[in-house]
């Protein structure tokens, strides 16, 4: 099935036109991407800016391009994150309706690696990781108004998230990265990121390549706010 399947008759040059775009994107040649990581930063991109129905037709796409089914549960997983249960929860449903589909049996093994009394302090090592020593116990350094979500940050959006088997950090931070900027109004944290993703070796130049393949989906002011995010996150290096 593709994206204009169910237009495709109606509105042939229209049809013809997000075709020959999609296909343009997917073979870009400025910086490459392999097909998997495409694909993940398409399905990232898909939740963020809450396209349903393009996701519904991308997750077989993806499974074909060797997006695995414990890879696509985590990026959907993950989500929750930084979009909320609110947004995700009619990603979830289609996803395991796709799986089993697919001829997948659910559930699947579980990634998790950690438990309630070790996930703030495994938490906390994967934030010091990314972004660096001043992220250290920032829940007692901030002012107290903010200990509550500063913690929960380490504890839950870390901790129960980031630490979970699957994908390696580089993986993580790159899906996070698509989900903020496809998503829209959330420079700082988008800039971030960015910093994020180049402090786990993904380089500017590879996220350059990754908003590429988002902008088909995400459109163009999204994008060009996704890359000066990125130049800001490269230029403070």
């Amino acid at each position: 099935m593709s994206f204009t399947e169910g237009f495709k008759n109606t509105d042939p040059e229209y049809a013809a036109i997000i075709e020959n775009f999609l296909q343009e994107a997917a073979n870009e040649k400025a910086v490459a991407l392999p097909d998997r990581t495409r694909h993940l930063a398409i399905v990232a991109a898909l939740l963020g800016c809450q396209g349903l129905e393009a996701f519904r037709v991308e997750v077989p796409q993806a499974l074909a391009a060797g997006v695995n089914p414990v890879e696509l549960k985590e990026v959907v997983y993950q989500a929750t994150d930084y979009l909320g249960l609110g947004r995700v929860l009619p990603f979830i449903n289609v996803m395991n309706e796709a799986l089993e589909a697919a001829g997948v049996e659910l559930p699947l093994e579980g990634q998790a690696t950690v438990t309630s009394e070790t996930r703030l302090e495994a938490g906390n090592g994967v934030q010091i990781e990314a972004f660096g020593e001043g992220m250290r116990e920032t829940w007692k350094s901030c002012p107290p108004e903010r200990a509550t979500v500063n913690r929960w940050l380490a504890a839950n959006c870390f901790g129960d998230y980031y630490t979970r088997g699957g994908f390696t950090l580089a993986e993580r931070e790159m899906v996070t990265f698509c989900y903020i900027a496809a998503q829209g109004g959330c420079d700082p944290q988008a800039t971030a990121h960015a910093a994020g993703n180049m402090g786990v070796g993904n380089s500017k130049e590879f996220m350059y390549a990754v908003v590429h393949q988002m902008l088909p989906f995400i459109g163009y002011p999204r994008s060009l706010n996704a890359l000066s995010c990125i130049d800001a996150a490269a230029k403070a290096q």
